[in-house]
């Protein structure tokens, strides 16, 4: 009797321990940079669809460029968004996230974007804010932004921090206009 019990611990560890390995398999190795572009288009278009606004697409040269100012922002440790070209005739939208190195995945980093519509009142831009800071809704105007049609973002790791930034186009937080 005992022996049959300890076969059945045995079988039971066993299983578990191969579950545990392939668990990175099974979901699609969940790290930080697996996916993710398909990840972060897809924490933007969530949001987008709950809204009833069209889905944005990925656009390589966007995340190619967020990919360059990214890697500044390693080098500078903190966020700063980048100087707008007086020149440019249609910007691009800039969204900025920084948090601890290999903490965050995807999904969290647009999520914590799209938890600033807790704070989001409908109306023209800037006044979309229901505490009167434009800072606490931002980056989630950015992300429901109507007329924005592409988005590319890109992630780099500093020695502390990753730093994402996603770049829109059609830039959105435009004075003057409703965001959806």
């Amino acid at each position: 009797m005992r022996f049959g019990w300890g076969k059945a611990k045995a079988a039971k560890l066993a299983g578990a321990l191969a579950l545990a390995l392939a668990a990175p398999l099974v979901q699609g190795a969940t790290g930080v940079d697996n996916n993710l572009a398909q990840r972060l288009l897809a924490g933007h278009n969530r949001e987008r669809a709950a809204m009833g606004i069209p889905p944005l697409a990925w656009n390589e040269l966007l995340a190619r460029d967020a990919g360059i100012y990214a890697a500044h922002l390693t080098k500078v440790g903190y966020l700063v968004h980048s100087e707008d070209d007086p020149a440019e005739t249609d910007p691009q939208g800039e969204n900025l996230w920084a948090g601890t190195r290999g903490y965050y995945g995807p999904e969290q980093m647009v999520g914590l974007w799209v938890d600033e519509k807790k704070d989001f009142k409908a109306g023209i831009f800037p006044n979309n804010s229901l505490s009167g800071d434009l800072e606490n809704v931002g980056h989630y105007t950015q992300v429901v932004w109507r007329s924005s049609r592409a988005v590319g973002c890109a992630v780099a790791h500093g020695v502390e921090d990753d730093f994402l930034v996603c770049r829109y186009s059609e830039g959105g937080n435009v004075i003057g206009e409703r965001p959806f």
